[in-house]
């Protein structure tokens, strides 16, 4: 027999979703993925989530939103989606060999930062390394902090930590940015950032240390490498919608994320699908923000079920 409500994903909107939808007694079954909990599970302190004047830990964090959703009766596969067919209702969602079907499906897939694929940079996440300055520049208050990236992200980032930093230095692979103009204006006429140019980082120091204490540059030019001391490092090159499941199936952006058929409903353009946290929102991309699209998509579905029973 069809699931009321099929979740696709376990992060703050997909655990969100599964709590609201437990609540409205629709039962729901959320997969979790390979990623149980999404980014906030590689994320150490959380400060900026309501409820937590003393801060938690991101795993931690998770581990009680799937808690509670559990509590009120989601049921949790730990298992990946392999494939999944739209076409008709009951909507099909195959975990391997196995066949599950939902006369609703909320997608709450997330979005991975792109990252630079330096092994120091895997083992210093979270601790100096982040590829989110909303989240994490009130660490760095009075420090120095790197930014890579040239486009409108990486402004974005050295712009909004320029107001808690001493300095921003952004290091770009290129002699000139990608970013908007309006955006490169308000980073170059910025006193607190300063540019390196043609320049990559290979290496993030120091991983014995635990803690970000310099990054190696390296000249693209002319081969030149120098370390460059600094207390963060930020990478700002772009976000990837964890989307490739759907393509064919769904109606996406140019950037490949869900497109929301007409907000603020989380409703997709296919009537009973849902999508909600960051697999549609490439503007905020926050814990918050994510469960409150999470609350939307389960609110949506139930209302979807109650008028198409």
């Amino acid at each position: 027999m069809p699931r009321k409500v099929i979740i696709i994903g376990s992060g703050c909107a997909g655990c969100t979703a599964a709590l609201y939808a437990a609540r409205a007694n629709l039962n729901p079954l959320m997969i979790e993925g390979t990623e149980p909990g999404g980014q906030l599970t590689i994320t150490s302190d959380v400060e900026n989530y309501p409820g937590f004047p003393k801060g938690i830990l991101g795993p931690e964090l998770m581990n009680l939103m799937k808690e509670q959703s559990v509590r009120f009766g989601t049921d949790v596969i730990s298992e990946e989606v392999t494939k999944v067919d739209f076409s008709q209702r009951p909507f099909k969602v195959w975990v391997g060999e196995k066949l599950y079907e939902g006369e609703t499906v909320i997608i709450s897939t997330g979005a991975s930062a792109m990252w630079l694929g330096l092994e120091s940079e895997k083992k210093l996440w979270g601790k100096g390394v982040s590829a989110c300055a909303t989240c994490d520049a009130f660490f760095f208050k009075n420090q120095h902090v790197v930014v890579v990236g040239g486009g409108d992200t990486a402004m974005e980032e050295a712009t909004f930590l320029a107001k808690f930093a001493s300095k921003v230095t952004v290091v770009h692979r290129r002699h000139e940015l990608r970013a908007s103009k309006i955006m490169q204006k308000r980073a170059l006429d910025n006193p607190k950032i300063n540019f390196v140019w043609d320049t990559v980082v290979e290496e993030v120091k120091d991983v014995s240390q635990g803690k970000v204490t310099a990054v190696t540059f390296k000249n693209i030019k002319n081969g030149e490498k120098k370390d460059f001391a600094c207390d963060g490092l930020f990478i700002a090159i772009g976000h990837k919608p964890n989307t490739e499941l759907f393509k064919g199936q769904l109606a996406l952006d140019k950037k490949g994320y869900i497109a929301m058929k007409k907000l603020p409903s989380m409703a997709t353009d296919i009537p009973g699908v849902f999508a909600c946290g960051d697999v549609q929102d490439a503007i905020y991309r926050q814990a918050v923000t994510a469960a409150g699209t999470g609350c939307t998509a389960a609110i949506d579905a139930e209302r979807f079920l109650s008028h198409n029973e």
